[in-house]
């Protein structure tokens, strides 16, 4: 069966069978609104609350206290795109079938969140960056920005047109000045003034919305009073230089001299790179603080389940590499995922749970009254929010993966930087290219231990704990054998897990899959009765 005559027949099942039972219970008691915080490329740990001397983010750090960090959260692929698709699918690129960010319309899955909303009677909208298959069609409200431009709302600021001429000229590369134009024509800004506006336009009826802010991605630039708000001679010293390249591989350098080629100042200014990258974190806590005052100003915020993450992190210009590229390093990988609002209660034992961007999906069905659709293959986290107990074994450890597979380009192939050169934007270049893509490499976290494997049998394995900056491998080393063993298993678990099981049931004549029977937990069946016992005669 062709996928899109599959994700047809889903989407004419759905309407035709109606809302699962429990859905339909659900509906006769209060559902909660749901509203998806997502900042773009945002590094985690940067805030007080997780032990950063600045002060970037005082507004999340307040809800880190009221709700819940989880602080071992990673993306399911270090790229925008196919972590996105994850977000809303629940499902692992290598299912979901988007690995990198030019094939988004391939994405496979039965159903999405927001068709779950939708049939569960809750009005959607999207204010900010999409990045995805999703289309205007889809959702209630469409109000869509990209990096240098967005929906102009009739009552934008006037000077919000010359912004994004000005934003243009940048061409993504790091600004050495504060943006001349107010705060009101920032992009986070008006994309908070959006949500607002959809908020008190839907009335009584349970919503679901997006807030996208593109931000703090490059380029990197950002008005008064967040310019300088952390001067770059405050900026704390970084993991490593371009020194550590060398321990790095070709593609690494290979990306580094691409950086360079297109924008040679990057390197050398380098602490302006995390100023700005500081300043539009603070922009965007202060957006975040208006849309939290509006809720409570609305009565909405006991009403209200909100989550806050990113799609993925940023190099910071740790080993002389800003943006992303290249690798499963935990400045891409790790990234921050906060709720707080409805039903949220704050508990210590959720600080050892390992939990992915996929999880986020059927966590709000959950939420929702809903089922959690066929193939999702994220667990729901609605009962780690609620307080309640939960198998520590089903969050030990957790997976994520990047690059499009094959072989690693290297230094033999000779590829020029010029690939990824913007011909209309001169200075402008894009480090998610074929060569920083290449290859095929999955990652296993659990406790403070990280394994990393590739298709060609390499390995690496770090101490986190004495070694943050991953910059000693410890693979292969006799003294760590037996923690390489037990992440190796690990990692073959989540792999075979991991496997695209859609389609199934009867409605495409095939096998009936059983699918975990509640919150989407493996953990029960896991070492349980119901596991299968080998014959030993």
């Amino acid at each position: 069966m062709e996928r899109r005559d599959f994700l047809k027949m889903a989407s004419l099942a759905l309407a035709a069978q109606g809302l699962p039972e429990a859905q339909a219970q659900e509906q006769k008691v209060e559902r909660p609104n749901l509203i998806i915080v997502i900042a773009d490329q945002r590094h985690y740990g940067l805030s007080k609350a997780n032990g950063y001397p600045l002060d970037t983010s005082p507004t999340l750090d307040s809800l880190q206290q009221e709700g819940i960090a989880f602080k071992k959260n990673y993306c399911t692929t270090p790229l925008c795109v196919p972590s996105r698709i994850s977000m809303l699918t629940g499902r692992w690129p290598q299912a979901h079938h988007v690995r990198m960010n030019l094939d988004a319309s391939d994405a496979f899955f039965s159903q999405d969140l927001y068709q779950v909303a939708k049939a569960s009677g809750y009005r959607t909208a999207l204010t900010g960056k999409n990045h995805t298959y999703l289309t205007k069609d889809r959702v209630d409200v469409w109000r869509e920005f990209g990096h240098d431009s967005g929906y102009m709302a009739p009552d934008a600021a006037t000077q919000s047109g010359a912004f994004e001429q000005w934003l243009k000229g940048l061409h993504f590369n790091v600004a050495m000045e504060a943006s001349p134009y107010p705060l009101e024509t920032q992009l986070p800004y008006r994309i908070t003034s959006e949500a607002l506006r959809f908020i008190d336009e839907t009335g009584d009826d349970p919503f679901l919305l997006q807030v996208s802010f593109p931000e703090p991605h490059d380029p990197e630039q950002v008005p008064a009073p967040y310019w300088n708000m952390f001067p770059p001679e405050s900026i704390p010293p970084r993991c490593a230089g371009p020194e550590a390249l060398q321990h790095m591989g070709p593609r690494a350098q290979w990306e580094y001299r691409l950086q360079q080629d297109n924008f040679p100042a990057t390197e050398e200014q380098w602490r302006r790179y995390v100023s700005n990258y500081l300043g539009a974190l603070r922009m965007i806590d202060d957006q975040i603080k208006r849309l939290v005052e509006h809720l409570e100003k609305k009565s909405l915020s006991k009403k209200t389940l909100v989550v806050f993450t990113s799609d993925h992190g940023d190099y910071l210009m740790d080993y002389g590499l800003g943006r992303k590229g290249v690798g499963l390093y935990e400045d891409l990988s790790h990234t921050p995922q906060i709720w707080w609002g409805y039903g949220v209660k704050p508990t210590p034992q959720v600080n050892s749970a390992f939990t992915s961007m996929a999880d986020l999906m059927p966590t709000m069905c959950e939420a929702m009254g809903a089922g959690i659709p066929e193939g999702v293959q994220g667990r729901s986290l609605w009962p780690l929010l609620r307080g309640e107990n939960f198998p520590q074994e089903e969050f030990q450890s957790i997976y994520a993966q990047v690059g499009l597979g094959g072989l690693y380009y290297d230094d033999q192939d000779a590829v020029p930087t010029s690939i990824s050169h913007e011909p209309k934007r001169s200075g402008s270049w894009d480090e998610l290219n074929k060569v920083t893509q290449s290859g095929l490499q999955g990652m296993v976290r659990m406790k403070e231990w990280k394994l990393i494997y590739d298709m060609m049998g390499y390995g690496q394995l770090y101490d986190l704990h004495h070694d943050p900056c991953e910059l000693m491998n410890l693979f292969g080393k006799p003294q760590h054998a037996a923690q390489q063993s037990r992440l190796m298993a690990e990692l073959a678990m989540w792999t075979i897990r991991l496997e695209d099981n859609l389609p199934t049931g009867p409605q495409n004549k095939k096998y009936q899959t059983k699918w975990p029977a509640k919150h989407n937990w493996y953990s029960p069946y896991r070492h349980g009765a119901a596991e299968p016992q080998p014959y030993i005669p």
